[in-house]
C-alpha cells in the first residue's frame, strides 16, 4: 500500500513513530517524489494551509479538518483530529466523505484504531477539551489561581494527563481559540475567555 503524507515535521514523526507495517511505503510531500498514483493520501496542514492535494478525487484523502465539516469539503475527504496530542492517541477520532467512499481497509491495513464521531465542529474530544481550556482562562482571568494551580488541581481532580494549560501549551492557543469561535456560533457557553482571546491574539501579532 501506498500513502502520501502532507505534514509538518512533528507532525511527520509522530505519524511515522506510529507502527507501519512493512507492506505500507510512505511518501513525503517536499521530501519524497510522490507517486502518480496512491491508495490514500493524508493531508495534516490543511487547517493550515489548505488543501495540498485538490487534484485527488478518485482515492481517499485524510484531512486534519476539525474545524470544518463534510458539507465544506471535497467528496472524497475525510476528516481526522490530527492536532498536536491528538494524532498519537490510541483511537484516531474520523468523520467518514460524503461520497461513501470505503478507507476502513486503509487504516486496518496501518492497524490504526479509530472512532466514527459526529460531523460538528471540534468533533467530541476537542470540543470537550476546548471548553475544559477556556474554563480554565475564566478563572484565571478572574485572578482566581495561578496556571500551575490550576493545572496541578485538574490533573489530581481527575486524573487527566495534562492540566488545562498544559493542554493548550501542546495544542496551540490559535486553534482552541479558533475552535471555541466557531463552536460559540451555535453556544454561548463556548464564547472564548477574555484572557484566552488576548493571549491568542497577542501570538497572531508576534512577528
Amino acid at each position: 500500500m501506498r500513502i502520501v503524507l502532507n505534514a509538518s515535521p512533528q507532525q511527520t514523526a509522530i505519524f511515522l513513530s506510529r507502527t507501519i507495517p512493512d507492506t505500507v511505503t510512505i511518501y513525503r510531500k517536499g521530501i519524497d517524489t510522490l507517486p502518480d498514483q496512491a491508495d490514500a493520501w493524508f493531508d495534516l496542514c490543511f487547517e493550515t494551509e489548505g488543501a495540498a492535494f485538490p487534484e485527488i478525487t478518485t482515492a481517499p484523502v485524510f484531512v486534519n479538518a476539525v474545524l470544518t465539516t463534510t458539507d465544506a469539503l471535497a467528496d472524497n475527504y475525510i476528516r481526522i483530529n490530527a492536532w498536536n496530542d491528538f494524532l498519537e492517541r490510541a483511537v484516531l477520532e474520523v468523520v467518514p466523505p460524503k461520497n461513501k467512499m470505503p478507507f476502513e481497509q486503509i487504516l486496518a491495513t496501518l492497524g490504526w484504531n479509530y472512532q466514527i464521531v459526529p460531523d460538528v465542529p471540534g468533533m467530541i474530544a476537542a470540543r470537550v477539551i476546548a471548553m475544559i481550556i477556556n474554563e480554565a482562562y475564566f478563572a484565571w482571568g478572574d485572578e482566581v489561581s495561578t496556571k500551575q494551580d490550576i493545572d496541578t488541581a485538574m490533573k489530581l481532580g481527575t486524573n487527566y494527563p495534562h492540566g488545562p494549560f498544559e493542554w493548550c501549551d501542546i495544542i496551540g492557543v490559535q486553534p482552541i481559540y479558533h475552535l471555541l469561535q466557531v463552536l460559540a456560533k451555535e453556544d454561548d457557553r463556548y464564547t472564548p475567555a477574555p484572557a484566552l482571546t488576548a493571549e491568542a491574539l497577542s501570538k497572531t501579532n508576534t512577528p
